[in-house]
């Protein structure tokens, strides 16, 4: 699957190439600006949200088909192993280029709202009939489907192009990171989450008075706080990536105690986490310049220190796998050194006997010439 993700990744791209054809000459399923329903008729505001908030399908279609389809050339040429020197160089740039404006540029809070608050509505929907009036559309609209899928390819041409750097050229090593960025990725949240659970509580810090009593009778600040406790959680489970139960499973785990504990199993949950995170404090971020913070500092400046925890969890969960993979490999080589030097010792011993066996008196002590003559 690994080796294949570059194709995967060119695949995509070609037909998101064709796609942007077909909303270049007919509109239909044009999933940004004047085509998102969350975004048309939120005037200059749509920008702030999204960087493509003010698009048309005839005004940016055709620009998205022809990036498509040099992506697709792109993405299918680092899967190759294709270039060297300059051209190396530049298809590692465009491809960082897709990767960051895919994952972060294009992107918005939707993608994380759907990914944290579904499996919430979920459980919700199914015992408790809640929250009413909010069918599953609304929760995993096109629109929002659109852009978790762009930022999927866009983490594909990150790692397309972390496979092609290391097949042509070094990796680069982040292992020395991990640790600030980890320590970075369990505080931000729990700042976060501290805001939250303050109005869940029933305290109204930062807000508007109506606006709080709003919130209470819609439930928003008990969801509210359900994420943020997601986010410690997720802090806490950070926190494996540095400590021996990140490694192996603690001895509490029934069936699983000791066992090794698969290095993906860590990773790309943090990815996909740090992407999602990430993305949505850039968001944020667009908003606290064009809009200001202003009194609605408890509000959106939390969200501005998203992009660390993003950042954050990325660096940390990339330094992990390296390191992970670093130990073992060093273990893997000490394990052989050691059946290499057992295999020796048993041959050297097999060989002694050996010789034994076959002549009794070669190691026999014979008389000198002196003790001869004075026998």
């Amino acid at each position: 699957m690994r080796k294949n993700i570059g194709y995967i990744v060119a695949g995509f791209s070609f037909l998101y190439g064709i796609a942007g054809l077909l909303w270049t000459f007919t509109g239909k399923g044009y999933p940004f600006g004047t085509g998102d329903p969350y975004l048309d008729g939120a005037g200059d505001a749509a920008f702030d949200l999204n960087i493509l908030g003010l698009t048309t399908h005839d005004g940016a279609a055709p620009y998205i088909a022809g990036l498509g389809f040099l992506g697709a050339i792109v993405a299918f040429l680092m899967a190759r192993g294709a270039g060297r020197g300059a051209t190396r160089g530049v298809l590692l740039a465009l491809g960082w280029i897709y990767a960051a404006g895919l994952t972060v540029v294009v992107q918005d809070y939707r993608p994380l709202m759907m990914v944290a608050y579904t499996p919430i509505i979920a459980v919700g929907k199914a015992f408790f009939g809640w929250p009413e009036g909010v069918g599953w559309s609304q929760v995993v609209p096109w629109a929002t489907v659109n852009l978790l899928l762009l930022m999927l390819a866009g983490a594909g041409f990150a790692i397309t192009a972390i496979m092609y750097r290391r097949r042509t050229g070094n990796a680069i090593n982040l292992v020395r990171f991990g640790r600030p960025a980890v320590i970075t990725a369990m505080i931000v949240p729990l700042i976060y989450a501290a805001t939250r659970w303050i109005w869940a509580l029933g305290w109204g810090l930062g807000l508007d008075p109506e606006m709080y009593r709003r919130g209470q009778e819609e439930g928003l600040w008990l969801a509210g706080a359900s994420l943020a406790s997601m986010g410690i959680g997720g802090a806490i489970l950070t926190l494996g990536l540095l400590r021996p139960w990140g490694e192996r499973f603690p001895r509490w785990m029934l069936g699983l105690a000791g066992k090794r504990v698969p290095i993906n199993l860590a990773v790309i949950p943090g990815v996909l986490v740090g992407v999602l995170t990430l993305s949505a404090g850039v968001m944020y971020i667009r908003m606290a310049i064009s809009q200001g913070i202003g009194d609605k500092w408890m509000t959106n400046a939390p969200e501005t220190l998203w992009p660390l925890w993003g950042l954050g969890l990325i660096v940390g969960a990339i330094a992990y796998r390296q390191r992970r993979l670093a130990t073992e490999a060093a273990q893997e080589a000490e394990a052989v050194n050691e059946v290499k030097a057992a295999k020796q010792a048993h041959a050297a011993t097999a060989l002694t006997n050996a010789t034994a066996l076959t002549n009794p008196n070669a190691n026999t002590a014979q008389p000198t010439p002196a003790a001869k003559a004075a026998g």
